[in-house]
């Protein structure tokens, strides 16, 4: 009877922040299937303390949104520079010329190249991505005592229960 009752109980468990060697092992998982280069993973974990998992998840799919950004950006000056020609009325024998250009163009369109995720991407992320809170700050340490007091391996797991023995 008493395991029955123990499977329906409540279990407080405190998970803190992750540590420096935790951050830079999710970076490196969340990061695992990126086209990625030059990344310093090491000094990215140290400059995100008080990050928790759910802040470094933000932080990288805010970075690999940059080159995202950049193609577009592209795409629309390209767009741009060919309504500029076409409403520029160019000769026939521009026309010719501006065909093979399409032409030329609409193949290059197909292949949609991303470039890879670098570092500076990452930092512009940092600037734009805060931590949740404070790993030091008055929460923190309220969360701690909380944990202390109720939660488990707090001081009530240290009082033995006399009458379930």
């Amino acid at each position: 009877m008493f395991t029955n009752q123990c499977k329906y109980m409540l279990c407080r468990i405190m998970v803190g922040l992750p540590s420096v060697e935790n951050r830079e092992m999710i970076l490196k998982t969340l990061l695992s299937k990126e086209k990625a280069e030059d990344i310093d993973f090491k000094e990215l974990a140290v400059t995100t303390e008080g990050y928790t998992g759910s802040d470094l998840k933000n932080l990288c799919v805010t970075a690999a949104y940059r080159p995202v950004r950049e193609l577009i950006q592209k795409e629309r000056m390209k767009d741009m520079e060919r309504k500029k020609r076409e409403a520029a009325g160019k000769s026939s024998e521009d026309a010719s010329d501006s065909k093979e250009e399409a032409k030329e163009e609409s193949k290059e369109e197909r292949v949609i190249e991303l470039r890879p995720l670098n570092m500076e991407d990452l930092r512009q992320a940092k600037n734009q991505v805060a931590a949740s809170f404070a790993s030091e700050g008055a929460v923190m340490s309220e969360l701690r005592q909380w944990n202390e007091l109720y939660g488990e391996g707090g001081s009530r797991k240290k009082e033995q229960l006399t009458y379930f023995l």
